[in-house]
């Protein structure tokens, strides 16, 4: 094998200096097993970390006993754990393969600071690369799912992606090294192992050469993508505010519900979610799509978007006082005067409801506050998140925005109750 190709795959992506200590994620596998001896080889500095998820029975414990003695021969010092991956997927409500993947990153990452180790080194190669490229393809992505495998994602680095399966098989046979062999990678039970065990194959008699066609293709939507996601983050610049998103301005762009997903998928909404969403525009407001932690409303003008929490009640502050000619009404909004004596009833506060009417300071004739709100331009949102203060069963404050008039101070009044609306600290 060529090691000096190797080595500049390193360098060339700025995976890791000679000085750095590595972390290597060792299952047992001919991947991994190649990945650590050659980077011992190489002079680098590692610690390796094993996870046992109980999956195969006598397999697992298999694997768990050949890695130790490996790292015993070559000296290098193992971290190990035990998961009871079938329990975790359940209570997750995942699936096992997902559960599985973000127990080992979890705690990779946990011994990675533990033992001060600069990156996380991981054994995935051109084939691995090519399965995912596919697998992407099959399932439905952007330009971001064609692109392969990256060298490096954050402290996850990948310095075999240079390699391929055959080279490594290669590189382990010169060195006469064991390894062990996963039952599962030789059954098609598994989305991957289908596209590795059947499809890859079949691709191959149409064309031999077509993994290193699709790792070509993968090199130039990497550049396509670099421009792709250079014209998004200016379009996102055009469109965004802090109202939300502006949706004439979105409307105008060149390809609005791409841009709409590429706003949207960072939050957890997926592609038929956006798709609804844009086909709503036209629409009349109301309009809107949620997952657990975000939602997106259909507003006049903008799609609001907000996390999900339940809205907090304002805080109030009341006091009493006598009434006299000369006491001044306050005109801020954040505070309420009525005459003391024309509250018959406990006061309350809720969120306002559908049907909710009173008579507006300075008005004699009910009015909706559906309506008032309205009238006042208040988004979707901002209209759900109105708060009123009650005297019995009638509406005597739109907190932060009108009293009722039937509670105003006037010529007859004696006692005066002040309310202040405080800031939520």
């Amino acid at each position: 094998m060529n090691k000096q190709k190797i080595i500049q795959f390193i360098e060339h992506h700025k995976l890791f200096s000679s000085s750095d200590k590595i972390l290597v994620a060792l299952s047992g596998g001919a991947d991994s097993v190649a990945l650590l001896r050659l980077l011992l080889t190489l002079g680098y500095t590692c610690e390796a970390a094993h996870c046992n998820f109980h999956l195969r029975n006598a397999e697992s414990d298999r694997d768990e006993a050949f890695v130790r003695h490996l790292c015993e021969i070559h000296k290098v010092r193992l971290h190990t754990i035990h998961f009871d991956t079938k329990r975790e997927a359940a209570e997750r409500h995942l699936s096992i393969e997902m559960a599985a993947r973000e127990l080992r990153y979890d705690w990779f990452e946990k011994i990675r600071n533990q033992s001060d180790a600069s990156v996380i080194a991981v054994a995935h190669h051109q084939d691995d690369s090519v399965e995912t490229l596919l697998l992407n393809l099959i399932r439905g992505t952007g330009i971001n799912g064609l692109r392969g495998i990256r060298p490096k994602n954050g402290k996850i680095v990948r310095p075999l992606l240079c390699l391929d399966r055959k080279d490594i098989m290669e590189y382990l046979e010169s060195i006469d090294q064991p390894f062990v062999t996963d039952s599962t990678n030789l059954q098609d039970e598994y989305t991957r192992n289908k596209i590795r065990l059947n499809l890859l194959p079949l691709m191959q008699e149409i064309n031999p050469a077509v993994k290193e066609s699709i790792l070509k293709t993968a090199e130039h939507l990497e550049d396509a993508a670099i421009i792709y996601h250079k014209g998004i983050e200016e379009a996102k610049l055009r469109v965004k505010s802090e109202k939300g998103i502006l949706i004439h301005a979105l409307q105008q762009e060149p390809a609005p519900e791409t841009l709409l997903f590429e706003i949207l998928y960072p939050l957890g909404f997926n592609a038929s979610q956006v798709k609804d969403l844009f086909q709503a525009l036209d629409n009349q407001p109301g309009k809107k799509i949620t997952n657990d932690r975000w939602r997106v409303v259909k507003d006049r003008e903008y799609l609001l978007v907000e996390p999900i929490c339940q809205p907090s009640p304002p805080l109030l502050e009341a006091q009493e006082q006598p009434y006299s000619p000369g006491f001044i009404i306050p005109r801020e909004k954040d505070t309420a005067c009525f005459d003391a004596d024309k509250l018959h009833h406990p006061l309350s506060l809720r969120l306002w409801q559908q049907g909710d009417s009173f008579i507006p300071f300075g008005m004699k004739g009910r009015k909706k506050v559906s309506d008032y709100l309205t009238d006042r331009k208040f988004s979707i949102i901002q209209k759900e998140q109105q708060w009123v203060l009650c005297c019995g069963e009638e509406i005597v404050w739109l907190v932060g925005e009108r009293t009722d008039n039937r509670f105003r101070i006037d010529e007859k009044t004696k006692r005066v109750l002040i309310i202040n609306q405080k800031t939520n600290e």
